[in-house]
């Protein structure tokens, strides 16, 4: 079981630290004295430009794939869509709630989206059997439940119900944290906030051993609660885990390979997904041996590592590695 949860994270963390890095961007500008509806429109932006991209890459996977990718591929719901789709709501969210509460605005903001994280993950099953919206045409109806042109949802993609909860519930973290109380609490935060992660692990496991559950139709690993906030306790470990590593473990060498690939997270996505997946994937595409999915793993970090190194040591250089590649030949 345990194998497998940890196989679920990595679309989880990105939309989690979406939400973070949200939560930041926002409070900053709240900070600087800008208006809730400016802080709306620059949020609400950034997650249009995100949804575009995730379009864009839909497109470029189409176009690799010509010849025997369905048309239908170019409207999957994928996870740069739902990372941006979810920024965009969560700008939503916070105009409305800036716009509320004059006072006390982090603290509002911040109750607000842990409210919202939890009300998507327990409408999830709904909207995937009883509830499901069939009056929507399938593209729009797939943002909702995933359903895609097959008829059922589909669990490999990423639809809002349940994926955008992870960033709501990265937005309410990453306010707790910015919060006078946990910087007053300094490492202590992030101490209780793992603590919380254990409880809340074995609090859903709990939960899910009942033999009857509140829904009718119960799935665990695809539209169950329960699953959603073993997920979420998970990542919270992993945020106390980050913090002990940044603080006192390795992240205090000069270099640190997940800084670095962060600063560029976006470009590794992209070039990762056709290496992994794709039509020029390292591996074959079906089952491999441990030690063939290590050589690849590990093929894999090193070389997008070294992709991100060279993309920040480029980056407003431009000009200059063209000028240098189209330097006049000297004369013999």
């Amino acid at each position: 079981m345990w194998s497998q949860l940890g196989g679920t994270l990595p679309a989880p963390l990105f939309l989690f630290l979406a939400g973070i890095s949200f939560a930041l961007v926002t409070d900053k500008l709240r900070q600087k004295g800008i208006p809730a509806g400016q802080i709306a429109r620059t949020t609400i932006r950034r997650g249009a430009e995100i949804f575009g991209l995730g379009l864009l890459f839909r497109l470029q996977e189409y176009l690799i794939a010509w010849g025997w990718a369905p048309w239908s591929d170019l409207l999957r719901v994928d996870i740069l869509n739902t990372i941006g789709l979810s920024m965009m709501l969560m700008g939503v969210v916070c105009w409305i709630v800036l716009l509320l509460s004059r006072s006390r605005a982090r603290f509002a903001l911040g109750m607000t989206a842990c409210g919202v994280g939890i009300v998507i993950p327990l409408l999830t099953p709904l909207l995937w059997t009883t509830w499901r919206p069939r009056w929507l045409p399938w593209p729009l109806e797939s943002y909702i439940d995933g359903v895609h042109n097959l008829g059922e949802p589909q669990s490999w993609l990423f639809p809002i119900f349940p994926w955008a909860a992870f960033a709501f519930i990265g937005l309410a973290l990453g306010l707790l944290l910015l919060s006078d109380g946990a910087r007053k609490l300094g490492a202590t935060t992030f101490v209780l906030a793992g603590g919380g992660g254990v409880a809340l692990i074995y609090l859903a496991r709990w939960l899910d051993a009942f033999p009857h559950q509140f829904y009718a139709r119960y799935d665990f690993w695809h539209t169950s609660p329960n699953f959603f906030f073993i997920r979420v306790g998970m990542l919270l470990v992993i945020l106390a885990l980050t913090y002990v590593w940044c603080r006192w473990g390795l992240g205090q060498w000069g270099f640190s390979p997940l800084i670095q690939l962060g600063q560029t997270s976006l470009l590794v996505y992209w070039v990762h997904i056709e290496l992994v997946y794709g039509r020029f994937s390292i591996l074959p595409k079906r089952a491999v041996d441990i030690r063939t999915a290590s050589f690849g793993l590990l093929a894999i970090f090193l070389s997008m590592v070294l992709l991100s190194i060279l993309r920040t040591r480029l980056k407003g250089r431009g000009a200059e590695a063209l000028a240098w590649f189209y330097r006049p030949a000297k004369a013999s």
